[in-house]
């Protein structure tokens, strides 16, 4: 199989590249800065990330510190190698198979990661949170061929596995390695040295899934030239050297966490401080423990850190990125006074895989999303797809060397990529300066703490509830989370509506979808406000 530019694909499985979208879906990509001209035409990301480490001398540099334990480069590399070995040597794997990693921030996460890049497989992260309803969505939508989870998180997936229409192997793996775990036992059977498959810097790495307006997961395909861009890129603007100690709370399943905590750390032969768990007591815990001098997180975390800080020695940090909401003046302020740190604001979206917008380290205008990353072009449109002048609100948009490749989604992948942009979904403007300013969404997605929650996929849910007749889902303004999920509910018995359904409402949420996903605040109403055409009017649903 020969891939666009008649670079041969490594992939006998071709299921992931048969499903990228048409050529003339695709957005503009633009590889014309100097340091993404580079790129070769074979590529493997995880040789480049972790071999390319080891090659370098960084063996014995730690990777990553979780807890008590600290796995150095050179353990990373072995522990990716023998997973690659057992995927291919017991598993079976082929180049083109996607696997499924489920687990919590942790190394283990990290090395089944690179082993499933290096043995040419197509690497499909999923939260720890996800149920078994979602799982199964995402195990059939991308046809995983094998599951790799953290064997404390195995009753969800072992609910899901039966309904899994591709999935032949299970494997379960300890956090850190500690030999319980079926993955484990296999691992110490093998021997290191495992060597990268050589793929083509267009074969598809990643399949990341991000909720959409519609309630169904959209998957997003990556290429592993998409791993290397992206390391080139954000990190000029947010600066990460080889001293850095990085840590903070995005999942490695969100590319905010993906990029944050394994790619770039290693692309640039940093450390990772990983938290399975990122309270905010265990975040300020880890930062004077392992003196953490660089931290990505989102504004609600921001706004607890602040809250529980306290006498806590917090003099090693020296630089702190705020993404996943907008990042309010007042919080600003705030961890200004108390570090004396200009937190970084900055936007990024799952189908970029990193930020094409962020404010300088200097932050110059406090409060702005910033100007375009290195190596994109950001621009503000009109309905018609016209760039706006300055001043003029408008639809966010971008191209770059990443951007949009829907797996098998047509549909969505027209409405996102218009004349070569990906038109975000958020509204801005633009300052006379260059500098981006964010005014909100422009869909039904909420952002809360950082979660993308897509309102139908909450009501959708809710109206499986017995006691529900109707509801409709919005976002309503939060001051610590920036934005939470409001439910307004009409009861087929209203006199049922108390404080009471309530909670049972909301815990029937949970226990069907992810819990960050359901209503903190519900609302009983007799009847939703409509137009004459029957259409809900959800503004009005905002300022109950």
């Amino acid at each position: 199989m020969r891939i666009p530019g008649g670079v041969p694909s490594a992939h006998q499985d071709r299921f992931a590249r048969d499903r990228l979208p048409p050529a003339q879906l695709l957005p503009r990509f633009d590889y014309s800065a100097p340091f993404l001209s580079t790129i070769p035409d074979r590529l493997n990301g995880a040789s480049l990330l972790i071999d390319g480490a080891i090659a370098e001398g960084f063996s014995q540099k730690p990777a990553f510190f979780c807890g008590d334990a600290v796995w150095s480069y050179g353990e990373l590399q072995d522990k990716a190698d023998r997973i690659a070995r057992v995927l291919v040597e017991d598993f079976g794997l082929i180049p083109g198979n996607r696997v499924l990693v489920r687990s919590a921030n942790t190394p283990m996460a990290a090395a089944c990661w690179l082993g499933i890049l290096k043995a040419g497989g197509v690497c499909v992260n999923t939260m720890a949170l996800l149920r078994a309803r979602e799982l199964i969505f995402i195990l059939n939508k991308a046809q995983i061929n094998i599951a790799l989870a953290d064997i404390d998180l195995a009753e969800e997936l072992e609910l899901a596995k039966g309904s899994a229409e591709a999935l032949t192997h299970v494997c379960h793996f300890s956090s850190l390695f500690t030999g319980k775990g079926e993955l484990d036992q296999r691992m110490a059977k093998k021997d290191g040295g495992f060597r990268a498959v050589d793929t083509a810097a267009d074969d598809v790495a990643l399949i990341t899934f991000t909720s959409g307006t519609t309630g169904n997961p959209k998957g997003a395909l990556h290429l592993h030239r998409d791993i290397l861009a992206v390391c080139r890129c954000w990190p000029q603007v947010y600066t990460l050297d080889q001293d850095d100690i990085v840590a903070g709370s995005p999942s490695l399943a969100f590319t905010y966490g993906m990029a944050a905590f394994l790619m770039y750390p290693l692309y640039w032969r940093a450390s990772a401080a990983l938290l399975p768990k990122p309270t905010p007591d265990a975040i300020l815990e880890t930062i004077e423990r392992r003196k953490v001098t660089s931290l990505y997180t989102v504004p609600t975390m921001y706004h607890a850190l602040l809250e529980q800080a306290g006498g806590r020695d917090l003099a090693s940090l020296r630089k702190c990125t705020s993404a996943g909401e907008h990042l309010r003046q007042r919080l600003w302020d705030g961890w200004l006074d108390k570090t004396g740190i200009r937190l970084v604001n900055g936007l990024g979206m799952t189908e970029f895989l990193t930020h094409f917008i962020s404010e300088s380290m200097n932050v110059e205008k406090p409060g702005s999303t910033g100007c375009a990353v290195p190596g994109y072009t950001v621009a503000v449109l009109d309905d018609a797809g016209n760039p706006l002048p300055p001043g003029s609100k408008g639809r966010l948009a971008a191209f770059g060397p990443t951007g949009g490749r829907y797996m098998d989604d047509a549909e969505r992948q027209a409405k996102f990529v218009q004349n070569g942009w990906n038109v975000t979904g958020d509204i801005a403007e633009q300052d006379a300066d260059g500098w981006f300013w964010y005014t909100d969404r422009s869909d039904d997605m909420i952002v809360t703490s950082g979660y993308n929650v897509s309102a139908t996929e909450v009501e959708r849910v809710i109206l499986d509830h017995p006691k529900v007749y109707e509801c409709a889902v919005v976002g309503v303004d939060d001051e610590a989370r920036g934005r939470i999920v409001r439910a307004c509910i009409v009861l087929k018995d209203m006199r049922d509506a108390s404080e009471t359904t309530a909670k049972e409402i909301q815990e029937y949420v949970k226990a069907t979808i992810a819990p960050y996903k359901y209503p903190r605040d519900i609302k009983f109403i007799e009847e939703l406000p409509k137009t004459l055409t029957g259409k809900i009017q959800r503004y009005r649903l905002r300022t109950l």
